[in-house]
């Protein structure tokens, strides 16, 4: 009767973080004084690690190193295998330390009265803030760097669990001399013509929703510029290059008298949600979503007139 086969070694993880550092690099010398080893340590160490895979993952050339089809194969499960080992770290360590959340808010959102109510409740809590971009509440709730996020909606919310707090109106943003300046209230079909910038590398359900496209005729929206860099958008509008369409509640103080806002009919309201971890049944996170359908029920600010910073 022939040997059964013997399972395969446990992997180890300081060696698959290497193999992902080479991988990065293409070049042993780099990714050894990247990781602060010898040439020779992390030959070994790459070695280890294929006796462990069973394959040979690595190739040296006289141009650096590639990676062997297998090599090909790993790395992304490598990469996925010591982000699933980061989040298992960073849930336990949560688990250990119960009362500590990080509450997570995107620009132009309003965190801080539900922050005092919690902390006025569980005064021996430790309560962190973090700015978030718009477009990573998900990401900054599954890594574990926040625990509770204030956001607008759209984005993909697959694993999450999502609360809405309250709708906002969207409005137009344009320049004060602009033809819809002073209106009372415009609609998609008054900016037919008018082009509407695209933010690269987002959702495109985000991009869709704030650029109302396509129109309910089934129409595209007018392309505008690039959005490369947030502190743009404002400059974009203000030159007469772009409208954009914004959450009512994004007029902030700090105003901008080139710039002004107008009522958009026609269009569903953006909504402000509070997202978490599926399944989190963290004591905090539960008193911090109760808080916030407390105390978080709306922007109190004017959303019309001249206007200021526009949110993430």
């Amino acid at each position: 009767m022939p040997d059964a086969p013997r399972p395969p070694e446990d992997l180890d993880l300081r060696l698959v973080r290497a193999f992902t550092v080479v991988a990065g690099h293409r070049h042993f010398g780099r990714a050894a004084a990247d990781l602060h080893l010898t040439q020779s340590s992390l030959s070994r160490q790459i070695g280890r690690l294929e006796q462990q895979v069973g394959a040979r993952l690595l190739d040296r050339t006289p141009q650096g190193t590639r990676l062997t089809d297998a090599g090909e194969v790993f790395l992304p499960l490598a990469a996925a295998l010591l982000r699933a080992a980061e989040r298992a770290a960073a849930s336990a360590r949560a688990a250990a330390r119960p009362s500590r959340i990080v509450v997570g808010y995107i620009g132009n959102l309003t965190v801080a009265p539900a922050v005092r109510d919690l902390r006025r409740r569980h005064p021996d809590a430790e309560v962190r803030i973090l700015h978030l971009h718009c477009k990573e509440p998900r990401a900054a709730l599954l890594d574990h760097r926040v625990d509770v996020a204030l956001a607008r909606l759209p984005f993909s919310t697959d694993g999450l669990h999502v609360t809405v707090l309250y709708d906002e109106p969207r409005v137009l943003l344009v320049p004060v001399d602009h033809r819809l300046a002073g209106k009372e209230a415009v609609t998609l079909d008054d900016i037919a013509g008018e082009p509407i910038p695209r933010a690269p590398d987002f959702d495109p359900a985000w991009n869709a929703f704030w650029r109302a496209d396509p129109r309910p005729d089934g129409s595209a929206a007018p392309d505008g510029p690039l959005i490369e860099q947030d502190e743009d958008k404002l400059e974009l509008v203000a030159g007469g290059q772009a409208v954009l369409i914004v959450p009512g509640g994004a007029v902030v103080s700090g105003l901008r008298s080139d710039l002004t806002t107008v009522p958009l009919e026609g269009v569903e309201p953006s909504q402000v949600v509070l997202a978490t971890r599926a399944g989190d049944r963290s004591r905090l996170v539960a008193a911090f979503r109760r808080s916030a359908e407390t105390h978080l029920t709306g922007p109190t600010r004017p959303t019309t007139g001249p206007a200021g910073p526009i949110a993430d």
